[in-house]
């Protein structure tokens, strides 16, 4: 503990340094036992001393079940490509810890006795199937990484089953490089998100390049492929809602170039799919979406 926190209960210091929590849920937590000072577990609450050394033993949080199983593309020993489920997170975050593709790629090799891991280059949104990009090696993470940049030149193509896109017809193209730009938003403080229509304040932007063709329009929507270099944050879902046609389903980008004041990023119900990669070494890679083209 600090000089100037000598003297005062530990739970209004902790609320005091750590504000996720307040002080009641600080207290609650010293009473459960939850919290030992200088190595001896509290029962209630104390006041601290200088150089005084807390532990928090943060109980496990129960995680929410994932698909776990997946096919695998591309496994040359080195390079492993995986058809990644909706719903799998790829790394930990968002309450997920060890229901994670990572933590399950480490616990798969541990179980079989192999010391090389294979690790995520890239990621996915949780709710983004496809080809999703892991190595074994360093050396090849790092090089893949490098690709996969938006001045790598790799050429990423999704499919996506988006809102009626105005004024096209199936087979017809369009570019769109609206800059994805940073909004305000209650619960996360600031998100991605489309230019807004209301002068809303932005924080930062950056270029994106989405190469859009329909192949297929149904009366409850379009299937689109999307061809893209840059890679921003969410940029498919922000351009389409840019365009006025967002991801069917998705909770957070609306019409009109809206934000949902009450949804996340992480949020799940649209179907955004990882269908090609093909990189400048000359690897190529095709991940078919199966019952996914079934129109919804």
């Amino acid at each position: 503990m600090e000089r100037s926190e000598s003297g005062r209960p530990l739970s209004v210091v902790m609320a005091s340094r750590y504000g996720h929590s307040p002080q009641d849920v600080w207290d609650t937590r010293i009473h459960s036992g939850e919290i030992s000072l200088n190595g001896q577990t509290l029962l209630h609450d104390v006041p601290v001393g200088f150089g005084d050394v807390v532990e928090w033993r943060r109980p496990p949080w129960l995680e929410p079940a994932v698909p776990d199983q997946w096919p695998v593309v591309h496994d040359d020993g080195d390079v492993l490509v995986i058809n990644k489920p909706s719903g799998l997170p790829v790394m930990p975050g968002g309450g997920f810890l060890q229901h994670t593709l990572s933590a399950l790629l480490t616990e798969s090799s541990r179980s079989i006795g192999d010391s090389l891991v294979p690790k995520p280059v890239h990621r996915l949104g949780r709710f983004t199937s496809g080809l999703q990009v892991c190595a074994r090696r360093p050396q090849t993470r790092a090089m893949l990484s490098r690709e996969l940049r938006p001045e790598g030149g790799c050429r990423k193509t999704y499919l996506a089953w988006t809102q009626p896109l105005r004024g096209l017809c199936a087979g017809e193209t369009m570019v769109v490089t609206s800059d994805v730009v940073e909004r305000p938003h209650p619960l996360l403080g600031w998100v991605w998100g489309p230019e807004p229509l209301d002068g809303e304040p932005c924080r930062r932007r950056l270029h994106a390049r989405s190469d859009l063709r329909v192949l297929k329009r149904c009366d409850q929507g379009d299937l689109v492929e999307v061809s893209i270099s840059t890679g921003r944050p969410h940029q498919i879902r922000i351009h389409l809602a840019q365009l006025g046609s967002p991801l069917l389903g998705d909770p957070l980008y609306l019409t009109e170039q809206r934000v949902n004041a009450a949804a996340v990023p992480g949020d799940g119900g649209y179907r955004l799919h990882a269908h090609t990669l093909a990189f400048v070494n000359g690897l190529h890679l095709r991940c078919a979406a199966g019952i996914w083209f079934a129109p919804i």
